[in-house]
């Protein structure tokens, strides 16, 4: 016999128990704020440590090694009461992770089990973590990151006689490897880029909005500002306000899962929080070159950043065999800076093939970019196929694949997985307009004329104590820290009124199936939806402002109807932008052969 639900119809009990389930979701994820705001403070107060779920040793400091750097070689010694350690191979290759710094701290390529370094020790792999401390060496460079990693490879090389190491680096992580194994000749057995940036230009409306942030802050001045302002640090925090500025409508929705279904998200929230909340420093030196080689002048694919003075990071140099793994989901890093180098260093296949090189991709059709490296199912599935399938990867004759990956046919089964021919040519990337080249042009003076105007006068006036009360007062410090009782004491009383409203039974477990609740839901979605909408608004006034800003550095190519460029000087001939249902049936994309 069918019984009915005791919220069927819009009932007035119905309505009553929702507006008491309101009270208690609203009270707990009050309380989860509150909590988040404690474990930051307690995370800040223990210097802000890795936040690795494995127990470590130090192996080497970089702060010994000349250049010095705030970085360190950890190896990975237990997993817990899981003890992955004892799946670990003798002769296996070691595997070594590189996290970013892009205003976090280190540990998230070993969040928890599942990720990158328990995928690496299922697999029988030793593991090594690069991590860094909050604050920069004085006077850190980038060149001095760089080569602190390379001598890692070296030394984990060197501890492990016969086998050569499979790097793993994470967005920003994937750029600073690619510079150690193209400084000085240097290999490892294989090199894995997640989600790294290395075209920094290269993207397509409606991808990623933030490569045109130079066009309208004038360039890398405002960087160093922030840094000279910063005593010569800069604060991590901006990076992490940009990210979030970026998609807010993925803002919203974190909050409001939470809203939602406090009990079941409390401790997946806290967990994530306390690293997404751990804002570190960069060098002044060092984020200046970031911004005007990287990000702003593009530099990296031409082969033109000089490391140390005499040592050019030259992409062409690399001889250890790449995979490139990243998302169509991922608007920080998506497919196009992930990959559009290619064309730039290899004009073509052959070029590629006589080159040596062997270079394998693998897309997700929609994971974010956070999920490229913190996603226990990308964990499981992609990332554990490409150490499974280290040695074929490394056994593949010069070339360009696709690596195409099959269902699991069981619970914790490692993929089969097909390497696809695919040819440089055909990879479906424009390359940047002259915009760009004018932006870098433009952040290039106006650089200049505040280094030699402005900067002087800055740091003059600029002392830790105010550079302190900036980073206190910082939007995304105060926007947490104000949940903490030490600000608001009366804050101290929301568990209480929390286990009250409970025990009277105003949680309501079977929330879901009250009418009520649903329209909320769909309140919420339409809240998203429209922040959404708005967003993306404001990502295509973006790209026309762009192209109006920088119309005088191409004045033969304009916008058709479409968005698309035109060429309107002589040959009329149309510049196709490929869409995104023809990406599909690209060869970048492969759907066809990795169905």
């Amino acid at each position: 016999m069918h019984v009915s639900s005791p919220h069927a119809g819009w009932s007035t009990p119905a309505l009553l128990r929702y507006w008491a389930d309101v009270a208690w979701r609203t009270v707990a994820t009050m309380d989860t704020l509150r909590e988040r705001a404690r474990v930051m403070r307690e995370h800040e107060a223990a210097g802000m440590p890795p936040l690795l779920h494995f127990e470590a040793e130090q192996v080497a400091d970089g702060r010994d090694g000349h250049p010095r750097s705030n970085y360190q070689l950890l190896r990975i010694t237990r997993c817990g009461s899981d003890h992955l350690e004892q799946h670990v191979l003798p002769g296996a290759a070691p595997v070594l992770v590189v996290d970013p710094r892009a205003g976090h701290g280190p540990g998230i390529g070993g969040f928890r089990r599942d990720s990158e370094v328990g995928m690496a020790l299922v697999e029988g792999h030793p593991v090594y973590f690069a991590v860094f401390d909050p604050e920069p060496v004085e006077g850190q460079t980038m060149g001095a990151v760089v080569e602190t990693l390379a001598r890692f490879i070296d030394l984990v090389a060197n501890r492990h006689p016969g086998t050569e190491p499979i790097v793993y680096g994470n967005c920003q992580g994937g750029w600073a490897v690619a510079m150690a194994l193209s400084h000085c000749n240097r290999r490892a057995g294989l090199a894995v880029l997640n989600g790294s940036p290395l075209s920094y230009w290269a993207g397509e409306n409606d991808v990623n909005p933030l490569r045109l942030m130079g066009a309208f802050t004038g360039g890398a001045w405002l960087a160093h500002w922030v840094a000279d302002v910063g005593a010569g640090r800069f604060d991590g925090a901006w990076l992490v306000q940009n990210f979030e500025l970026l998609r807010p409508e993925g803002l919203w929705r974190k909050y409001d899962t939470l809203f939602a279904n406090p009990e079941r998200e409390h401790d997946r929230f806290l967990e994530f929080e306390r690293w997404w909340n751990g804002f570190y420093f960069l060098g002044r030196e060092e984020i200046l070159v970031i911004v005007r080689e990287l990000f702003i002048g593009n530099r990296l694919e031409n082969g033109e950043v000089v490391i140390d003075g005499h040592c050019h990071a030259n992409l062409a140099r690399v001889r250890t065999p790449l995979v490139v793994f990243s998302s169509h989901g991922d608007n920080i890093t998506p497919p196009h800076q992930a990959l559009g180098w290619l064309q730039a260093v290899y004009p073509s296949t052959q070029a590629l093939v006589d080159a040596g090189q062997r270079i394998v991709y693998l897309l997700h059709q929609d994971v974010g970019h956070l999920g490229i490296f913190v996603s226990a199912d990308v964990a499981k599935r992609e990332h554990r196929a490409i150490l499974h399938h280290a040695a074929a990867i490394q056994a593949l004759p010069p070339g360009l694949y696709e690596m195409c990956l099959g269902n699991k046919v069981r619970d914790g089964a490692v993929p089969a997985a097909e390497f696809v021919p695919r040819r440089v040519e055909e990879l479906p990337f424009e390359p940047p307009g002259p915009g760009f080249e004018a932006v870098s042009r433009l952040s290039n003076q106006l650089d200049d004329l505040y280094t030699a105007l402005v900067s002087p006068v800055v740091r003059l006036w600029a002392t830790r104590q105010g550079a302190w009360l900036m980073e206190q007062w910082h939007p995304m410090r105060t926007s947490r820290r104000c949940w903490s009782e030490e600000v608001v004491p009366a804050l101290g009383a929301l568990p209480v009124a929390r286990q009250a409203l409970q025990a009277a039974g105003a949680e309501d477990p079977a929330r879901s199936s009250n009418p009520w609740f649903q329209v909320e839901r769909l309140a919420s979605a339409a809240t998203e939806n429209s922040i959404t909408a708005w967003r993306l608004l404001r990502d295509r006034w973006a790209e026309a402002a762009f192209d109006l800003l920088h119309a005088c550095a191409a004045p033969y190519r304009v916008p058709d109807a479409h968005g698309m460029d035109r060429d309107d000087g002589g040959s009329h001939g149309a510049v196709h932008r490929v869409t995104a249902s023809e990406r599909s049936t690209a060869a970048v994309d492969g759907s066809s052969a990795c169905a």
